[in-house]
């Protein structure tokens, strides 16, 4: 059954994978992200392949945004069956060189971006009487490494509200985390630290393809009725 899916983070990485697969699979697919060039080529790529897409500027932080993402898809289609809350960067640094500007940035987009999405979708579902919201997080939200304290700090509290909005949530709507090891992307780029970008191109020797976790999106949102997958934990076979 095709479904209607909001993909915030859409125009790179995880996201643009994702929305080209479920584009594929004959999802409409509503693409939200800051860089709106990319999502109109991601788009026309959509649609040349007989897909559909609609393409909204989106600052996941701006909550008034993310409210007016989702509230566009249902006025033009009808309804909200599935918000991937994708959106998320990595600027990863030691405390101690203090990096405060981007912690707070982690923190705005990995967690009050994830809210934002939550408080976006809920009341659609609530009307609907269903409907299906995925976290992308990340095995650092088992797990802490050198210089990524922050960065884990929040994609554990991504995990933890995903989690407690699967504890709460009427038994029509159903909840996925999704944590990917690690991806061919650009979340690397936005690293500062020295020493973090060194130690990153080592922990990045093996990755995988960023469509391998919109494979496991597309088996989540993919089940039938009364089935509801929580959690997918993907890792490449070389990462420990």
């Amino acid at each position: 059954m095709s479904k209607t899916v909001l993909i915030t983070g859409a125009s790179s990485g995880i996201g643009h994978a994702t929305a080209l697969r479920l584009a594929r699979e004959g999802h409409h697919v509503v693409l939200g992200a800051r860089r709106e060039d990319r999502l109109n080529a991601l788009a026309k790529e959509i649609h040349d392949a007989g897909g559909t897409a609609d393409v909204h500027r989106l600052d996941v932080t701006d909550r008034a945004e993310v409210a007016a993402f989702a509230d566009a898809a249902v006025e033009a289609h009808g309804r909200l069956d599935v918000f991937v809350a994708n959106a998320g960067v990595m600027p990863l640094s030691r405390l101690d060189s203090l990096h405060v500007e981007e912690w707070d940035r982690m923190i705005d987009v990995n967690v009050r971006g994830l809210l934002h999405g939550i408080a976006a979708a809920l009341p659609h579902f609530g009307r609907q009487g269903g409907g299906h919201f995925v976290t992308i997080a990340s095995t650092g939200a088992h797990e802490v490494v050198p210089t990524a304290a922050v960065y884990c700090g929040t994609k554990y509290a991504a995990r933890a509200i995903t989690e407690g909005l699967r504890l709460e949530a009427g038994p029509g709507i159903r909840v996925t985390t999704v944590s990917p090891g690690v991806v061919e992307s650009e979340l690397a780029d936005t690293i500062t630290e020295p020493g973090a970008k060194e130690a990153m191109r080592t922990y990045r020797a093996a990755t995988m393809s960023p469509d391998t976790i919109a494979g496991a999106i597309s088996y989540a949102i993919g089940q039938p009725d009364g089935v509801d997958v929580n959690e997918i934990v993907v890792r490449p076979t070389a990462q420990r």
